[in-house]
């Protein structure tokens, strides 16, 4: 469900996804319910409704005034193990709407101011009728498995004793599938075969959608990309290092690989 450039006046309360420079107002860490007038914020730059909870509505607001109590404001992040899951959909949702919005103001064809189409998720040039939607960035994740061990990394991003599995985004004329094969042996050197699906994810750090793989050894040795992977081994499935959490696929594709083996 989505409801286009609303007004303050229509609404009565609601939840509020209060978006700016890419941070959601978090006040006690939960996302506000209520009016508008309520909060002492200023009016906001846009307002489209996401969603629904509870037959009350979510409503985006794009937010340009300056950060009013900074503590206030979080990555969606801080929403991943929120016991409601919905509200890290609707915050991964309402961030990556709230970015869209305010990078395609103008017309990447001819410059012109555009517009925020009503019947659906889309903005339009009125001048040369260019449609742009939000940006989706494809991303692949392995989980290699060898015997009782499966490999992890450490990237360059991450601090020490942290791993996952691997990661890369898609490129354009590829398949997922090769797509997966082609990162594993940029990032580890390693060669991989029997890929399954293992499910997906939307990622709104931007604006990634995380598909996940199940993959076998097959040959080659750990050989770390320089200046993309840090460190990179084989782990006993019984006896893992510090990991992503449940609440993220990469986490749970590692635990399912973990139940498999017990």
């Amino acid at each position: 469900m989505s409801k286009h450039s609303l007004s303050l006046a229509g609404v009565s309360q609601a939840y509020w996804f209060v978006v700016c420079q890419g941070k959601l107002w978090l006040p006690q860490t939960e996302i506000p319910f209520g009016s508008w007038a309520e909060f002492g914020l200023s009016e906001p730059e846009q307002l489209c409704q996401i969603g629904e909870w509870q037959q009350q509505p979510c409503l985006l607001a794009v937010y340009q005034d300056q950060l009013s109590v900074p503590e206030q404001w979080q990555s969606a992040r801080a929403l991943l193990d929120h016991p409601q899951l919905h509200w890290f959909e609707l915050a991964a949702r309402a961030t990556q709407f709230a970015l869209f919005l305010q990078t395609h103001r103008y017309c990447g064809q001819c410059g012109c101011g555009m517009r925020l189409v009503s019947w659906e998720l889309a903005m339009l040039c009125p001048q040369c009728g260019h449609r742009t939607y939000p940006r989706i960035s494809p991303c692949v994740l392995v989980a290699i498995r060898k015997d009782d061990s499966i490999l992890l990394a450490r990237s360059n991003r991450h601090k020490p004793g942290f791993f996952s599995i691997l990661a890369g985004f898609v490129e354009s004329g590829e398949t997922l599938e090769q797509a997966a094969v082609r990162e594993v042996a940029e990032e580890v050197g390693v060669q991989v075969g029997n890929l399954r699906y293992a499910g997906s994810q939307p990622w709104p750090f931007p604006h990634s959608l995380m598909m996940g793989f199940y993959a076998d050894y097959v040959s080659g040795d750990i050989v770390c990309q320089p200046d993309e992977i840090a460190e990179a081994d084989w782990f006993k499935l019984d006896e893992l290092p510090e990991i992503p959490p449940v609440q993220t696929l990469s986490g749970q594709m590692i635990r399912y690989l973990q139940q498999e083996f017990d």
